[in-house]
């Protein structure tokens, strides 16, 4: 017997605004599914505004509300029965985000939640990894986005280590990260995983989801470092009107696809790590992951 639910998310990121609809479906005596049903992505790119002037424009505030009320049409039509809208770093930063929060729930009804570095951290790391994170092995995990990068490390089949970092590819194109920035993250990586012989990455985001996609790799297998180090060569070597004419990107992907593999290669160096899964899982799913723990520690406290 099955029991379906479907459940929304929305991140609301530096570089784009997504809403993720799943369907949660509960077997008995066997694990709970999570099956992407739809994924909507608006590039409002909230971080051009906020790491240059502080906050976010009037032009771009009216937009959050316009995506906000298509996402709550979305989440009506879809019969969502659980939902939450997290902000990330470009929200937190931004000296009017929480009035613009406010307001997107003045105007929609829609409440969105900024959370800190820590907590987008924990909420990645909560999502279900199991199918790669295995007791035998060391993992570092490695989110990026246009205003932070989330790092975990992850041994003996738990977190040991996890930090975030102003390293994000919407600042590096405005030329906004200090060297020191750089070398913060390259002594955190190394420090964390000095004890550990054999480290693989784990690649999170949409830079790298669309590098995987069309690298020819086979679904499941890691990306090798020996590849990433090519793809950004080449990559390098394309106009950002050659990588969208030429290379199929989108326009908000061309430019931020060289410094987003520039950190994911510069983890890889730092971990000594030669591979890179890409499980295609971030924020967003771990939200769906949250709203599904928090039932099951609502059914628990119900019995007791």
């Amino acid at each position: 017997m099955l029991h379906i639910e479907k459940y929304a998310a929305v991140d609301i990121g530096s570089n784009a605004i997504r809403l993720l609809v799943a369907s949660v479906i509960e077997q008995e005596g066997k694990d709970t599914l999570f099956k992407k049903t739809s994924l909507v992505r608006v590039p409002i790119r909230l971080g051009a505004d906020v790491f240059l002037e502080g906050e976010i424009s009037e032009t771009n505030a009216a937009r959050m509300v316009d995506a906000m009320q298509a996402f709550k049409l979305l989440v009506k039509t879809h019969n969502i029965v659980r939902f939450r809208a997290c902000a990330t770093s470009a929200m937190r930063e931004a000296k009017n985000g929480a009035a613009i929060a406010e307001n997107i729930e003045n105007e929609t009804g829609l409440k969105i939640n900024i959370i800190d570095g820590n907590d987008e951290a924990a909420i990645i790391a909560s999502t279900d990894l199991k199918s790669l994170i295995q007791d035998n092995k060391v993992f570092l995990y490695v989110d990026v986005g246009g205003g932070s990068t989330e790092f975990t490390i992850f041994a003996d089949g738990h977190t040991v280590a996890s930090r975030s970092f102003k390293l994000g590819t919407v600042r590096l194109i405005n030329d906004m990260v200090e060297d020191t920035m750089w070398e913060q993250v390259e002594q955190w990586i190394k420090e964390n995983t000095k004890e550990y012989t054999k480290v693989s990455m784990i690649g999170s985001g949409g830079n790298i989801n669309h590098i995987y996609k069309n690298s020819g790799v086979k679904l499941g297998k890691p990306l090798s470092y020996f590849f990433l180090a090519n793809y950004f060569e080449l990559i390098r070597n394309y106009s950002y009107e050659e990588r969208i004419t030429e290379l199929n990107m989108n326009p908000d992907r061309a430019d931020v696809i060289i410094p987003a593999t520039r950190i994911y290669l510069s983890a890889m160096k730092w971990g000594k790590a030669k591979n890179c899964y890409v499980p295609k899982i971030g924020l967003s799913d771990g939200i769906i992951k949250s709203l599904y723990n928090e039932k099951i520690a609502e059914k628990t406290s119900k019995v007791f």
